[in-house]
């Protein structure tokens, strides 16, 4: 190693205080993974000890322990003249002798190792403090890119080091106890990958929300990837789940389209000082995914080989050359928010109340806050946002940073999940929305909000204070019990954060949640698209954007939504009801009131059972088989189970038996397991003949108790009278769960009561029943309250 420069490739994890976190983990994936497939771009780093020569040799460092004596960087105007001093003051000074040449000998040899004349290069930050377990100074210090020729080089390797002193800097290291002259700056000059012309992003080894650890989270826009690290652009969203990549199958769980709106490209105007310009991206590119299923699996696997290498979740910047097609990593270091949660307890946010949204955007955190709206245009205005303020504003960058920390909640109208205002937030525990679009505008500044990231993927803001709850569920060793506790989870978006809690699967996933949520179109709509209105196609075609066609759409839709749920809970059972819409809810879907019968009742007409076999509805029931046939055999996620609703007869139930077998989901083929829901009387009084046809039964006490009570538990009019634990239902009950038993077949409960009623799971529990699927939030409350009545 020479004193001032060193190569990548002679960089190790164990040279930190040599050349900081950044440029030691870029020699380490160098050195140790090119074989196993992580291909990372060639370069050249500059030491510490060439910063620290570089400030003694000047006189500069006297000069900027004097500008930094008794600075108080809560006040954010004199923190911003005593940076602007000091960076001005390293910019303005050359380096010594022996530095500049050293510099000048690599950037030769670089030239020479590349084969090119005009090359250009990054020239990232690195900081000896970076990237520790207990700081991450990730993004505080400044990246250059397009960087051609010597003098700009050496004078960006300037830029670099001045950046060590941006506000944000100074800020960040008095708040985590670090001393401003115990820090050096490496500079790495990087081969720039030419990701102008292709797409670059972020990805994270783990849910950034819930810490869920088996998934790949990828972010991907056209174009540089700083519009994606600084939140100026709504990339596109992927998250691959490891266990199946690593079995060789396909393993992209879901897809989320970004608007994509601007790219960052090479500046080629010869008049301009500028190395890189923003500019618009193409619509024709907006309406479609910027990465292939095969690339992004591709990045998940250079993922999973870093994090595996490394021992712990990594957070990774990656770029695809447009050239040549290639993805390349440009830097790795570890997740230092989610990865540090012990995991003991659970905070779990709830809204008691929904006021008027007023704009909504992606949730980041799963939290609520509220408090003053003050919108801020500008950094010029940062010292209008007081503790406890909701900070809205376009988008944040790192210089925001000592103003972020006194609000309670951020919104901003750019940015997707990986962007600079989401990774602070998460790091100071607020809850942030990003993306919105038109905060800025929608919200008034001075008003009072809400804030609710606790409600999935989408995150909401709502006029006024809001009244809502936070509890702390402590996460030990749970209480034996003698029948299984399982879940209710309808909302692939809660998948992952669910996953946490103490469960034995899901008991109920409910299809037609995802439809409505995830695709929000009639599957007949969508089979007989060319005979739609041109103003429906419109519609559909937005609505389908980044999918091959509407049917392909559909299928593939629900796919992410049912392999999100299995992936979540893959050694468990995840059973995955049919979609149970009656004909007014399926006519509520985009162009669903051309195929829908207007029922009187729809509560007791053309639903379940009775619709899979229509000759009406069967092909729209044949693509969700479709959609389970490739979770099930393409994706390898055999924990899925089927459950029918609403059968009537055995005979409609043999229909749908058959019909599922004619479509590749025979009962007992690979485990597959077919069960029905136990929602009529029928069901109960007949449940011997009905078990032979089905692998078992799932109560639907909801139902069940209405039919059997002969009310509408729509109508508030009698509504009183509902009941799960009227004497008539238990009956029905015992008769379900005692037939099953002797049986020898698998029998839960699905319905409301058990989570409402804990007395009712412990009758439940006394019958013999095999398991109890509760709502999320009662899980831990009814577990522990049986665990205490069982002891």
């Amino acid at each position: 190693m020479s004193e001032y420069v060193v190569w990548f490739e002679s960089l190790g994890m164990n040279d930190v205080e040599h050349v900081g976190g950044k440029n030691a983990s870029l020699g380490e994936m160098i050195s140790n993974l090119a074989d196993a497939g992580v291909q990372v771009p060639g370069g050249f780093a500059t030491t510490a000890q060439a910063y620290w020569d570089f400030l003694d040799e000047s006189g500069l460092r006297p000069k900027i322990e004097a500008e930094l004596a008794g600075l108080d960087v809560e006040d954010v105007r004199a923190l911003a003249r005593a940076g602007a001093r000091i960076r001005q003051m390293i910019i303005d000074t050359p380096f010594p002798g022996r530095l500049h040449e050293e510099i000048t000998g690599a950037w030769d040899q670089l030239l020479t190792r590349t084969g090119k004349t005009d090359l250009a290069v990054a020239v990232r930050s690195s900081a000896t403090a970076e990237d520790l377990p207990d700081a991450s100074f990730a993004g505080q210090q400044e990246t250059f890119l397009n960087v051609r020729g010597l003098d700009n080089v050496l004078r960006t390797i300037r830029d670099v080091f001045a950046s060590l002193f941006n506000d944000r800097a100074i800020s960040y290291r008095v708040h985590h106890g670090f001393e401003h002259d115990q820090v050096a700056l490496s500079a790495g000059i990087q081969e720039m990958v030419r990701s102008d012309t292709g797409a670059s992003g972020v990805m994270f080894t783990m849910d950034t929300e819930s810490g869920f650890r088996d998934v790949v989270f990828v972010t991907a826009s056209y174009g540089l990837g700083e519009t994606v690290v600084q939140g100026s652009v709504n990339p596109d969203e992927f998250y691959v789940h490891k266990s199946t990549l690593a079995a060789g199958r396909p393993a992209v769980l879901r897809r989320m389209l970004g608007e994509k709106a601007i790219k960052m490209v090479y500046d080629t105007d010869p008049q301009s000082d500028e190395t890189v310009a923003v500019v618009e991206t193409p619509e024709e590119d907006r309406m479609r995914f910027c990465l292939t299923d095969a690339e992004v699996e591709s990045l998940g696997r250079q993922a999973m080989t870093i994090e595996a290498h490394y021992g712990r979740p990594m957070d990774i910047e990656w770029g695809k050359d447009g050239e040549t097609g290639r993805l390349f990593i440009l830097q790795a270091r570890p997740e230092t928010v989610k990865s540090r949660d012990g995991g003991q307890s659970l905070q779990r946010y709830q809204l008691h109340e929904r006021g008027q949204v007023l704009i909504e955007g992606r949730a980041i955190g799963q939290r609520i806050g509220a408090g003053r709206a003050r919108v801020v245009d500008s950094i010029d205005d940062m010292h209008t946002v007081e503790a406890g303020d909701v900070l809205v504003t376009d988008m944040t960058d790192p210089d925001w940073e000592p103003i972020m920390k006194r609000a309670s909640a951020i919104v901003t109208n750019r940015g997707g999940r990986t962007c600079h205002a989401a990774i602070i937030a998460r790091e100071l525990g607020i809850p942030a929305v990003v993306g919105t679009g038109t905060g800025t505008e929608r919200v008034r500044d001075g008003m009072e909000v809400t804030v609710s990231c606790a409600e999935g993927d989408t995150g909401y803001i709502y006029r006024g204070i809001q009244d809502y709850e936070v509890r702390e569920i402590a996460l030990g060793s749970m209480p034996e019990l003698p029948f299984k506790i399982m879940m209710n989870v309808g909302n692939p978006d809660r998948a992952f954060d669910f996953a946490q809690l103490p469960n034995a699967g899901i008991g109920l996933a409910r299809l037609e949640f995802i439809i409505n949520r995830m695709i929000g179109i009639h599957p007949r709509a969508l089979l007989e698209y060319d005979r739609q209105s041109d103003d429906l196609k419109a519609v559909i075609d937005n609505q389908i954007s980044g999918y091959d066609d509407p049917v392909s759409f559909y299928v593939d839709k629900l796919t992410e939504g049912i392999s999100t749920l299995a992936a979540s809970f893959a050694d468990k059972p995840v059973i995955v009801r049919m979609s149970d819409f009656k004909s007014n809810e399926y006519a509520n879907l985009i162009g669903g009131a051309a195929y829908e019968p207007e029922e009187e009742n729809p509560m007791i007409g053309f639903r379940g059972a009775s619709r899979y076999i229509s000759e009406d509805f069967r092909p729209c029931f044949e693509l969700e088989c479709q959609a389970l046939r490739r979770v099930r055999d393409d994706m390898g996620l055999t924990n899925v189970w089927i459950m029918i609703p609403f059968v009537r007869t055995p005979d409609e139930g043999r229909q749908v038996v058959e019909l599922l077998a004619r479509n590749g989901l025979e009962k007992g083929k690979d485990g597959l397991k077919v069960i029905m829901m136990c929602e009529l009387p029928s069901n109960a009084v007949l449940a011997d003949e009905f078990l032979e046809i089905f692998d078992g039964y799932s109560i639907g006490s909801n139902d069940l108790t209405q039919l059997t009570l002969g009310l509408d538990r729509d109508s508030g009019l009698v509504a009183h009278l509902f009941e799960e634990r009227d004497p008539a239902v238990k009956a029905l009950l015992h008769m379900a769960i005692q037939a099953a038993r002797r049986a020898g077949k698998y029998v839960g409960i699905c319905g409301q009561g058990p989570s409402d009623h804990p007395d009712l799971a412990r009758w439940l529990m006394e019958e013999g029943i095999d398991s109890v699927s509760l709502n999320p939030d009662s899980v831990v409350e009814t577990w522990l309250y049986l665990g205490e009545e069982d002891q």
